[in-house]
């Protein structure tokens, strides 16, 4: 889901069908920076690139003139929309409805315009294309609907390259959850996903595929890895909590796992999916440990499983 950073900026992993009409959708960490105007997006979340590393692409948000589900317009493509931009269509998935919805809520209001009065009118202006080359005068027209302005140009591109003909796309590897990816195994997985966690040594960041299961939280270095970079027993972990040093450490949804020997620190991509970390190797703790555990050390982690789904919701 996209959340506000710690600038005060809307953040997010998405799709994009960077090459127009190729049908093949890239993983992308978007930035939605409404007071210089831009939307931009990296490879990876900038706090996990090297510093002063660039954006892959731009676009500034006074050239979008509407955002809208792309459902019907691309059926192969689950959780579609489109930006328009000028000449320019920019086709999108989310991770999921919910995602959608408020992507194409966020990016609209974003990018809402004053109209001096509430008539239909059309006008004509030479209008920079997205990859930022000047375009030939392009017609549009205004229109209020529902109380929103919406620009749309009265001349578009056919269809027939931004239609619904589309191979099957293939989902980014950063959509949540993964399950069973490594065929039979030993211990029923309870969570898996991509996190980035910091390195015990160089102290460097770096994304890998996490795993919980009844007994254990592994990572690998990738989802397709069968081996196991190193495997955490439940039973070491003391603690599971939101990590209090992420502004020190100038990170964003950071959570810490502490065991006798060493704290984790893992970063995810959303609020939403670190408390459900969270909630998820707490939860298989006290699962692990049952009636073993005293009832006071039990109660303690239930009230922090619940306190945890308190502040997803606040």
């Amino acid at each position: 889901m996209p959340y506000v950073d710690r600038q005060n900026r809307i953040c997010g992993f998405l799709d994009i069908e960077e090459n127009e009409s190729s049908g093949r959708f890239l993983r992308r960490y978007f930035i939605l920076d409404t007071q210089q105007g831009n939307l931009l997006w990296y490879m990876d979340n900038p706090q996990n690139l090297p510093k002063g590393a660039d954006n892959v692409g731009s676009l500034s948000l006074a050239y979008i003139s509407k955002v809208s589900d792309a459902t019907k317009l691309r059926p192969k493509a689950e959780f579609c929309f489109v930006i328009n931009a000028g000449m320019r269509k920019f086709y999108l998935q989310a991770n999921d409805q919910q995602d959608l919805v408020e992507w194409i809520s966020v990016l609209n209001n974003a990018t809402k315009i004053t109209v001096s009065d509430a008539h239909t009118h059309t006008h004509t202006h030479t209008e920079k294309q997205a990859h930022g080359s000047i375009g030939d005068p392009v017609s549009y027209k205004t229109e209020i609907i529902g109380g929103v302005p919406i620009i749309t140009a009265t001349q578009e591109k056919g269809e027939g390259q931004n239609g619904a003909e589309r191979g099957v796309v293939k989902r980014g590897q950063n959509q949540l959850p993964f399950f069973l990816s490594r065929g039979v195994q030993d211990h029923t997985v309870i969570k898996a996903g991509y996190c980035v966690k910091q390195g015990a040594v160089m102290r460097n960041w770096k994304r890998r595929y996490f795993m919980l299961d009844e007994n254990a939280v592994s990572y690998y270095k990738s989802e397709s890895d069968r081996e196991a970079l190193r495997v955490v027993p439940l039973k070491e972990i003391h603690k599971v909590q939101e990590c209090k040093q992420s502004e020190l450490m100038m990170r964003d949804n950071l959570f810490e796992v502490v065991t006798s020997s060493r704290t984790f620190y893992i970063q995810t991509d959303s609020p939403e999916d670190m408390h459900s970390w969270i909630k998820a190797i707490s939860g298989a703790i006290v699962a692990q440990r049952g009636p073993g555990r005293s009832a006071n050390t039990v109660g303690i982690l239930i009230t922090e499983i619940i306190m945890c789904g308190i502040s997803t919701f606040e």
